[in-house]
């Protein structure tokens, strides 16, 4: 349990935040959502202790342990793997290291026997006998091969690291966890086992994330910081977004009475409510959300950005066609072969592979940027396609500013480029930045308004969302559900495949796979899984 009590944050001048009285709940799930530059990190460095907050206390239940997801990536290069994660239970920890330098003393004592006896009686009772063997199993879920287990931090990738530091933080059943975007660099079957992991999870957990499907998945209350509040209600991602836009739309229908509005709202509780069950997450959330005052649902603050893509050209039949290919990396790694596909008009078409440089490599083969080791591609000669690469840095190494880096690629007068920007929230003096001192999110948001212009009728995106916030992913999403042409894309994100995607190609080293389908449908076929395992060579 953590209780928050009168918390204000504030940095010279402006202040995130204050009043901030909540209590997170033994068996509850809470989701921290805000627009950038809200507060969602800064308020778990103010639980974890990391942040000394400007006003009011944090404290935890009597005896219980917090552990929070480190994102130091660096700090223990010189440790174990399997040791870095033992640490994960401090107290477990520093009775491992007395007891061994104990036991290597040459002249041990009597006194030093006594030590022992306690240190293995309080071993014991933390699970320490099992520690190593529990430690290792995280490793293994969250994709740690165990050829890894005792090599040093130092000699993993930074994607392996970010595994091995998240099973720290799961390590030992803390009794309250803080997690800052624990999916980054995970991959979809490593992000459905942390969603089960954390479903039976008996404690109390925070988490950011940008991930719209894990926080469905996993939440059974929502932390909105908005207004300058922070506002604790019950449901996940999809409740709060959904009635938040219900808010907005009655906030917006001056003629409705108030009795209507609050019929409305109370149907629209019920209905979610009575969904809840699909959700790994059940019990608390529909009880909670049965007890929900409709008082509580407000339209939010938050801004998000106009992507809209339209069709100059009506495609023809022929749309992509591709025999035989395939890529290899410098040092001879297959990442596919055998590759043949025909792309029919109107289809949306993910991408996956257990290496998501497959994914990267053929999109930059269609895209005329890269040679295929063997085999032939087709576009049809109707086809206009805009492509928005996994890797933008290129793009943004000039000192222009956005209105003259975004004209390169259209043809019109300053007026209206800026109008492309303003739709992806750059308004007044944002225009003038230069566009090599931009964010993640901002030069996405740029790329973004760059395809805009060319009005095509075949998206190729390679994981589209990376850098964005869950505004710009929610507005992304919705519109290439509506878009009329093809979508050829390659993405990490659940909620955004399983509602665009009506086709699945996935590339492997001896072909490819091919299903019209949804994606929970295809990753939960067990056919599937076997014949996955057979392509891979598992």
């Amino acid at each position: 349990m953590i209780t928050v009590s009168n918390l204000a944050i504030q940095f010279g001048k402006q202040v995130l935040y204050k009043d901030v009285n909540l209590k997170f709940t033994n068996g509850n799930i809470y989701g921290v959502i805000g627009a950038n530059g809200a507060g969602k990190s800064t308020l778990l460095r103010a639980i974890s202790g990391e942040l000394e907050p400007t006003k009011g206390i944090v404290e935890l239940g009597p005896g219980e342990r917090l552990s929070v997801l480190e994102q130091d990536h660096f700090k223990y290069d010189q440790e174990t793997v399997l040791n870095t994660v033992l640490q994960g239970h401090t107290t477990m920890w520093e009775v491992m290291k007395e007891r061994e330098t104990l036991y290597s003393k040459a002249d041990f004592s009597d006194e030093d026997g006594i030590r022992v006896a306690e240190l293995e009686d309080k071993f014991a009772e933390m699970g320490g006998y099992t520690a190593e063997s529990d430690a290792a199993a995280l490793l293994s879920g969250l994709g740690i091969k165990e050829n890894l287990h005792y090599q040093l931090m130092g000699e993993l990738s930074g994607k392996e690291k970010v595994r091995v530091m998240l099973a720290k933080a799961l390590f030992g059943e803390p009794d309250n966890l803080l997690l800052d975007e624990p999916t980054n660099d995970l991959d979809l079957e490593t992000v459905e086992w942390l969603e089960d992991y954390l479903a039976n999870f008996e404690h109390t957990v925070l988490v950011v994330s940008h991930d719209r499907h894990f926080l469905d998945a996993v939440s059974t209350h929502t932390v909105d910081i908005d207004y300058g509040k922070v506002t604790l209600f019950a449901g996940n991602y999809s409740f709060w977004y959904q009635s938040s836009q219900l808010a907005l739309r009655q906030a917006q229908n001056q003629k409705a009475k108030a009795e209507e509005k609050r019929k409305e709202l109370e149907e629209f509780i019920r209905r979610f409510s009575a969904n809840v069950a699909k959700s790994k997450q059940t019990t608390s959330r529909k009880k909670m959300l049965e007890k929900l005052n409709v008082e509580q649902i407000q339209p939010s603050t938050r801004k998000y950005p106009g992507i809209i893509f339209q069709m100059e050209r009506e495609p023809g039949n022929q749309i992509l066609e591709v025999h035989d290919l395939k890529a290899t990396m410098e040092d001879g790694t297959v990442l596919f072969d055998n590759v043949e596909f025909n792309i029919e008009k109107g289809q949306k078409v993910v991408f996956l592979s257990h290496d998501p440089r497959a994914m990267t490599a053929l999109f930059e083969i269609i895209n005329g940027n890269r040679e295929a080791d063997k085999g032939t591609f087709q576009w049809g000669v109707t086809i206009t396609s805009a492509y928005l690469p996994v890797d933008n840095t290129a793009f943004f190494q000039s000192q222009m500013n956005l209105v003259d880096w975004l004209s390169q690629y259209g043809e019109g007068n300053e007026v209206y480029f800026k109008s492309f920007l303003g739709r992806m929230l750059f308004s007044g003096e944002d225009v003038q930045k230069k566009v090599n001192v931009l964010s993640g999110g901002e030069k996405m948001r740029c790329m973004i308004a760059r395809m805009q212009l060319n009005n095509a009728n075949c998206l190729i995106l390679d994981t589209p969302t990376n850098h964005l916030d869950l505004e710009s992913i929610q507005a992304f999403n919705n519109n290439l559900k509506l878009y009329k042409g093809n979508v050829l894309f390659a993405s990490h994100d659940h909620e955004f495949i399983q509602t665009i995607a009506d086709r699945i190609i996935e590339l492997t080293p001896n072909g490819c796979i091919d299903k019209l389908m949804d994606y929970d449908e295809y990753i939960h076929d067990e056919k599937i899984k076997e014949l996955r395992m057979k392509m891979y060579g598992e």
